[in-house]
C-alpha cells in the first residue's frame, strides 16, 4: 500500500479520490491551503486520514495527488515543487475558463498538463489523470462507468497510478505521452456539454474492444 497526498482534498474531486484510495487502503493525507480546513474535512470523512496544508501535506508520500481548480493550478505546484522529492505527483488539472466551460479552450502551451511540468521542472516524476470522471459519482458509493486515461513521459510512474484504479473500483488505462493530455482536458468540456444537453448525470468515456486492457471492475 503506498502513501498518498490528495492536495486540494477538501473538493468533491479531492474528497472522492481520497475516499476510494482510502477503502482500497491506502495511508491518505487531506492537504489544503488552510491546514484547518483540511483538518475539518478529514475528520467529517468516514474513515483513517492525515490532514494538513499542501505543503506539509506532499512531504514524504510516494504519490502526490493535486485536484485543484485551473485558476489555482500554478500556486499549489509552486507551493509543493520543492517538497514532494522523489514522490510521483499525479495532476487532474482541466483548464475549464468560465462562463464557457462548454467550449474547448486549451492555453497556449497546448495544455494545463505542458504548464504543470514547466512549474514543477524535469525532476519530479509526473503524470496526468482523473480528468474525465465526475466528482459527485466519486465521492460516492455508486458505480463510476468512465475509464481513467494517465498520461505522462514516464512509463513507470505512468504504469503505477494506472494500477492504482482498480481497488479505487475504476479502470486505469495509459494514454501515452504527457503531450496527449490535451485530448482528455479537452473533452472535459465536451461532457459537461453532455451533461447538459442530454441531462446527465456524470457522463463518461469507456473504451470498447481493447484486448489487453485490465478488467472493468
Amino acid at each position: 500500500m503506498a502513501s498518498i497526498a490528495v492536495i486540494g482534498g477538501t473538493g468533491d474531486l479531492g474528497k472522492g479520490i481520497a475516499r476510494r484510495l482510502a477503502k482500497a487502503g491506502h495511508d491518505v493525507t487531506i492537504g489544503s491551503r488552510k491546514a484547518e480546513k483540511a483538518r475539518t474535512i478529514a475528520e467529517a470523512m468516514e474513515g483513517e486520514f492525515g490532514h494538513g496544508a499542501n505543503e506539509d501535506a506532499a512531504q514524504g508520500k510516494d504519490i502526490v495527488i493535486v485536484t485543484v481548480p485551473y485558476e489555482s493550478q500554478e500556486a499549489t505546484l509552486t507551493t509543493i515543487r520543492d517538497k514532494v522529492g522523489d514522490a510521483i505527483v499525479v495532476d487532474t488539472t482541466v483548464p475549464l475558463m468560465p462562463p464557457k466551460v462548454m467550449r474547448v479552450q486549451l492555453p497556449s502551451a497546448g495544455c494545463a498538463a505542458l504548464e504543470a511540468k514547466a512549474i514543477l521542472g524535469d525532476d519530479v516524476r509526473f503524470v496526468t489523470a482523473f480528468h474525465n470522471v465526475s466528482a459527485h459519482l466519486l465521492d460516492s458509493e455508486d458505480y463510476v462507468d468512465c475509464d481513467v486515461l494517465v498520461f505522462g513521459d514516464d512509463i513507470e510512474a505512468r504504469k503505477a497510478v494506472v494500477e492504482l484504479c482498480p481497488g479505487m473500483g475504476l479502470r486505469g488505462l495509459s494514454g501515452g505521452s504527457l503531450a496527449n493530455s490535451a485530448a482528455a482536458e479537452a473533452i472535459t468540456s465536451i461532457l459537461i456539454y453532455m451533461n447538459k444537453t442530454y441531462k446527465a448525470d456524470g457522463a463518461g468515456i469507456r473504451f470498447t474492444n481493447l484486448a489487453e486492457a485490465p478488467t472493468i471492475p
